[in-house]
């Protein structure tokens, strides 16, 4: 026995990486029955079409203004989306969070988060200097040809930076799917960035195409991809800069690096709003 809601939602994208955003405060959807509805709805063919799910929760710890849960287009749990992140601020602003800073809670800890009222106006997030950064990471399979250096960090969730000539003729597909699924990583494996720094050092950019565990497939921007390569560049001694330019498929990212925290900054926008209908099996 099946039972069939009505999901209002809206569409959303950061430079290209797309969600399908919800107010989970109404609908109140388990992890579950979310992971549920991104499997149905998040099919480019056969569903709305989007990287996954955002769902605007009511927080769990007392110093947040609000929850983000992320659930990638496979139905699995994402720790954090920079992207998502800055896409849920803008949802939540035009729901009725007017303050331009908020303290956004994610299952991989508290970020800040910077919201102009201006509906066309970059949104930038604040997240914790990333974690358990490696060189030469200790990888099971073979590193193809063409990739300089392997690099291993966690700026909210796992990623790999591959260092590379030239991205626009990469096999990002294969490449990435080989990498992302290594069995060093473990269970959860890693999104896999391929880099390129630009020959002209005084724009501090760096091209970059990223396969997402979750996705499995490239996506035209990730966020945190964003910030691992930036930070990759930057700890590397290739490209030393404060702020670094992240040209991506769907456009460009701002990272900047502080002492302590890093910021990913760029376009929130919205395509359209819809609704769905949504089935899941009858609760016994």
């Amino acid at each position: 026995m099946k039972r069939a809601l009505i999901v209002e939602f809206t569409k959303m994208n950061g430079a290209g990486n797309d969600f399908i955003v919800l107010d989970n405060r109404f609908y109140e959807f388990s992890l579950s029955e979310l992971s549920m509805l991104a499997r149905q709805s998040c099919p480019r063919r056969t569903g709305i079409g989007a990287d996954g799910i955002l769902a605007l929760a009511t927080p769990t710890r007392a110093e947040a203004d609000y929850r983000m849960i992320y659930v990638n287009a496979d139905g699995s749990e994402g720790t954090m989306c920079g992207n998502g992140a800055r896409c849920l601020a803008r949802f939540a602003r035009e729901g009725g969070f007017n303050k331009k800073i908020v303290c956004m809670q994610t299952a991989s800890g508290l970020c800040e988060v910077r919201t102009p009222s201006e509906e066309d106006a970059p949104i930038r997030v604040y997240l914790d200097a990333p974690q358990n950064y490696r060189d030469a990471p200790n990888l099971a399979n073979q590193i193809p040809n063409g990739i300089r250096s392997v690099h291993y960090l966690w700026p909210g969730t796992e990623h790999l930076v591959c260092l590379v000539d030239n991205v626009s003729q990469l096999p990002v597909s294969s490449w990435g799917a080989a990498l992302r699924s290594d069995p060093m990583l473990g269970p959860a494996g890693a999104n896999v960035n391929f880099v390129a720094i630009d020959s002209n050092a005084d724009n501090k950019r760096l091209h970059v195409r990223t396969y997402e565990k979750g996705v499995e497939a490239e996506t035209l921007a990730c966020g945190t991809g964003a910030i691992a390569s930036a930070v990759v560049a930057h700890k590397s001694g290739l490209l030393i800069s404060d702020v670094y330019t992240v040209q991506m498929p769907g456009g460009e990212l701002k990272v900047g690096l502080e002492t302590n925290r890093v910021y990913l900054e760029g376009p929130a926008e919205k395509i359209y709003r819809g609704s769905m209908e949504f089935t899941f099996p009858d609760q016994k």
